[in-house]
């Protein structure tokens, strides 16, 4: 049995989708079953609820070999570290009561530069898999730098001005991975029940990129002209504030962008097996370019 979190996301539906072509007995938590497709729900086992409630990670992990797990987004959090480790308490007194034998969990890059420390909700992921990793269970934490998919949070400024806008240099070039190759990463490792110990797995997309390369590749595939905009880091925490975020989560993001801006992401040596196949192009040909015409 294996137990997947945030089964409705961008990564976690497609960890489903892929754990179900593989035939995996599965169970979902997830707070809204109506979320899910009928189809996906007629083939697993719903608990409903959040992860981040005792009672349902405890139901949710007796009998379960493995968990896939992801703190959702909580952009009201008083804090990043409540958003990730305290969000985790209960998951993590669970699988030690339960004697989970594996986790695969989402994380972010960067534990081995100095930066670690000040990087907003990365420092609070890290801090997560610390508390994850104490409860002696076998772990597999998918180190991950930005996303791809993340340029379609900026999907009405491409549509309206064909402009993206971050506060990092339009010219340091950065690994960037798409959430499909995150979900057939952490599918690999879900179904693998050979391995033991405790790990940091770096998942770093096809190639190092800067975001003046992105707008190049998405002018040539939109066919008209898109360009990036670097803007100052109050600015870029002024934008979440305006969208609801508390100041706190609004800072981690801010703090976390810096952080980029200053080598974050740069600290793991790119090798045959931490690299994915699907390039910036491809993923703007079958996925961006679908979402900005829809």
């Amino acid at each position: 049995m294996i137990v997947v979190t945030a089964p409705a996301g961008n990564i976690g539906h497609r960890v489903v989708e892929n754990l179900l072509d593989q035939g995996a007995e599965l169970r979902l938590i997830v707070r809204d079953p109506s979320t899910i497709p009928e189809a996906v729900r007629e083939r697993v086992e719903i608990v409903e609820g959040s992860h981040a409630n005792a009672d349902v990670v405890d139901r949710a992990f007796e009998g379960a070999d493995a968990v896939f797990w992801l703190a959702p987004p909580d952009p009201k959090a008083e804090s990043a570290t409540a958003a990730y480790v305290d969000f985790t308490r209960p998951a993590a007194a669970a699988l030690k009561a339960h004697g989970v034998k594996r986790i695969v969990g989402i994380t972010g890059l960067g534990r081995t530069t100095p930066l670690a420390g000040e990087a907003g909700y990365v420092t609070a992921s890290l801090a997560m898999d610390d508390l994850i990793a104490s409860t002696g269970v076998h772990f597999r934490a998918l180190t991950m730098p930005s996303f791809m998919d993340n340029v379609l949070m900026q999907a009405n400024a491409l549509k309206e001005q064909g402009k993206f806008f971050l506060p990092i240099s339009g010219d340091l070039k950065l690994p960037s991975v798409a959430t499909r190759d995150i979900a057939a990463a952490a599918t690999r490792w879900l179904l693998d029940d050979s391995w033991t110990g405790q790990e940091e797995v770096a998942v770093l997309g096809p190639e190092n990129i800067s975001f003046n390369d992105m707008a190049q590749i998405m002018s040539e595939v939109l066919g008209r002209p898109v360009e990036y905009q670097q803007i100052p880091l109050d600015a870029y925490k002024a934008n979440f504030l305006k969208f609801g975020f508390s100041d706190a989560m609004a800072q981690g993001m801010t703090d976390m962008a810096d952080a980029k801006d200053h080598g974050l992401d740069l600290g793991v040596e790119r090798t045959p097996e931490n690299t994915t196949p699907t390039t910036f192009r491809q993923w703007c040909e079958e996925e961006l370019k679908p979402a900005l015409s829809a």
